[in-house]
């Protein structure tokens, strides 16, 4: 296959990914559509690893993934603190956690 194909795939997982953010309110669904975008980015650094010949993207790619892993904890804690604390779980009215 050619590798305009993963790119597109990519530009479009990336797009959804970037739509979801910009108009959900809820943290989760925030979270799922960065990790949408962080994958979009991993199937192109992918791809253009397959096509010059070399691992340092597919080597990239999994640095990414294990830094995104870290920030679907930390982001989980945050919600589920906030649950305990009975603050309201919407993006707009998170001014609590300003400190």
């Amino acid at each position: 296959m050619d590798i305009a194909w993963y790119l597109v795939l990519s530009a479009f997982i990336f797009c959804i990914g970037a739509a979801g953010v910009l108009t959900r309110r809820n943290p989760l669904v925030i979270l799922l559509c960065l990790e949408l975008m962080l994958n979009a980015g991993n199937l192109a650094l992918v791809a253009f690893s397959r096509m010059h010949g070399g691992e340092a993207g597919q080597v990239f790619a999994l640095i990414v993934m294990v830094i995104a892993a870290c920030e679907v904890v930390i982001g989980l804690g945050i919600i589920v603190a906030m649950h305990r604390n009975r603050l309201p779980i919407d993006v707009d009215e998170m001014s609590e956690l300003r400190g």
